[in-house]
């Protein structure tokens, strides 16, 4: 085994060894390059895209090894993600002579990325700080329902993400929509929020991200948060589209009765469904003088809410949404018996650059 390593690494500790299962291919790497760097250098079709760490795309599972983390992962993985030895591959240089990866097999229908060119027509209020933004594509865009795009605009210099809203057509489309949220100080939203992104030149990376429906058929969990009912919308609406019959509990957060949309879509696939569909949105500010009738308080409060109409063991949960939301929804549906392989999530961060992490050993 020693003379396997000298070989691999000209006799000295220059480079070091990973191997990437279930691919079965092993790469080398200079000292304090990424397991993503390294194998994107080397040939390898490694599951990335925002490479800095935020994205989650390049989640892996470290099953052998020490790296060092370049930033926090806790910034985008799950608690519970890195209990089970989970590591950023973007973020993360092997440190020992042999380091040792788990990978997810991409779905079949999961399509290499394509830029387009693209243009904005249209921009309606959904809520006061929510847009649906409808986008026309030089060419048709392939995706599968969940997935999301990248966006560059003139004169900035970082590409901003945003999931699809409607659900794929088998020949793709050329229209497509993104409910989009403001974020205070964002260059790309208040651009867009101020109208000076109408009309002009874009260019649209698609697709990219690991969200989408697993198959089975198992009861499903949604929790959404805000603009992160766009990805579970286009997941509901294709999986109505394709006639797919589960029973799903949909629980949808908002701060107040004006931040609720979608509504209309929403009671149409519960009409549709052919099983059985609940929809539960919660408000965490509407005042108590309203005339609001419904539920209260943080929509991972109704997590547990659901329990009459869930056998946790066997459900499948899918969260979009901010990372406090996505944090506490984990938490709560690994203590009700839901197996971590059985939960699903975007998180919706805002590009912050994550704080520095130290080395980590696999579990």
């Amino acid at each position: 085994m020693l003379s396997f390593f000298r070989s691999r690494l000209g006799g000295g500790a220059t480079r070091r060894v990973v191997e990437i299962q279930p691919l079965g291919v092993t790469i080398e790497t200079r000292p304090g390059q990424t397991i993503l760097e390294a194998a994107l250098a080397q040939g390898v079709a490694y599951p990335h895209n925002c490479t800095v760490g935020t994205c989650g795309s390049c989640k892996t599972r470290l099953t052998q090894g020490t790296v060092q983390a370049s930033s926090d992962f806790g910034y985008t993985l799950s608690r519970q993600e890195l209990e089970a030895g989970y590591i950023l591959a973007c973020q993360a240089a092997p440190r020992d002579p042999l380091t040792v990866v788990e990978i997810a097999t991409p779905a079949a229908d999961l399509r290499p990325a394509e830029v387009f060119d693209a243009r904005i027509v249209s921009a309606e209020a959904l809520t006061h700080d929510i847009l649906k933004v409808v986008v026309q594509t030089d060419r048709p865009v392939m995706f599968v329902a969940g997935q999301y795009a990248s966006f560059t605009a003139p004169g900035l210099l970082r590409s901003r993400n945003y999931s699809f809203a409607d659900a794929p057509l088998r020949a793709g489309r050329t229209s497509l929509s993104f409910f989009i949220r403001k974020v205070s100080g964002g260059a790309f939203t208040g651009a867009l929020f101020d109208g000076a992104l109408a009309g002009k030149p874009l260019k649209l990376e698609a697709a990219h991200g690991a969200f989408h429906l697993r198959p089975g058929t198992a009861p499903m969990v949604c929790i959404a948060g805000g603009s992160g009912l766009a990805p579970l919308l286009s997941v509901l609406e294709d999986m109505r589209m394709r006639r797919v019959r589960r029973p799903c509990v949909l629980l949808f957060g908002a701060r107040t009765q004006a931040d609720l949309y979608a509504l209309d879509s929403i009671r149409g696939f519960a009409d549709a469904w052919g099983e059985s569909f609940t929809f539960v949105p919660m408000l965490s500010e509407e005042p108590l003088s309203s005339d609001w009738g419904g539920a209260r308080g943080l929509v991972t409060d109704a997590i547990g809410q659901a329990g009459s109409m869930v056998q946790w063991p066997e459900a499948q949960a899918y969260l979009c949404g901010p990372p406090p939301m996505i944090d506490s929804g984990i938490d709560q549906l690994v203590a009700l018996g839901v197996p971590l392989d059985s939960i699903f999530y975007d998180k919706f961060t805002d590009g912050v650059a994550a704080p520095a992490a130290e080395s980590l050993k696999a579990a």
